[in-house]
């Protein structure tokens, strides 16, 4: 059997990475972000599992890379600028181009969670915006 070198598995204990409230600067609502996972460079891929209470969302925001949205509980709704706001449910996916202008949340009758995956780009991943207000959340 050959030996491997420079080869390091590393273990994410789930103990290590605490659940963590959705600041009010960019959450609107009660929002709990569990991060899933934040790559040691050279990658540049991050996750996290974020929830939703009923009438919680995200602020406008982009990301420099994209964001791939896996829906796993719950109905939310999503919409990029100019857009029309859409509903989402468990089992959806959706993805925004890098730089696209949008928000995601629980509607205002239901929770939703989804898992958020996106890339780093000078060290972060989202450029965050103004809060959505609540007339055009509820429009």
């Amino acid at each position: 059997m050959s030996e491997l070198k420079g080869n390091t598995m590393k273990v994410l204990s789930a103990s290590d990475q605490p659940s963590v409230a959705g600041s009010d600067a960019t959450f609107s609502g009660q929002v709990r972000i569990d991060n899933l996972f934040s790559m040691p460079e050279p990658s540049t891929a991050t996750a996290a599992l974020v929830s939703f209470e009923p009438g919680a969302r995200t602020a406008w925001h982009t990301h420099p890379r994209g964001q791939l949205l896996i829906v796993i509980s719950g109905q939310g709704w999503v919409q990029a600028e100019g857009a029309p706001k859409r509903v989402i449910h468990a089992g959806d996916t959706i993805w925004f181009d890098p730089g696209e202008k949008h928000w995601h949340g629980a509607t205002a009758s239901h929770a939703m969670s989804h898992v958020a995956v996106q890339e780093r780009e000078n060290g972060s991943p989202v450029d965050w915006l103004q809060l959505v207000a609540e007339e055009d959340y509820l429009a």
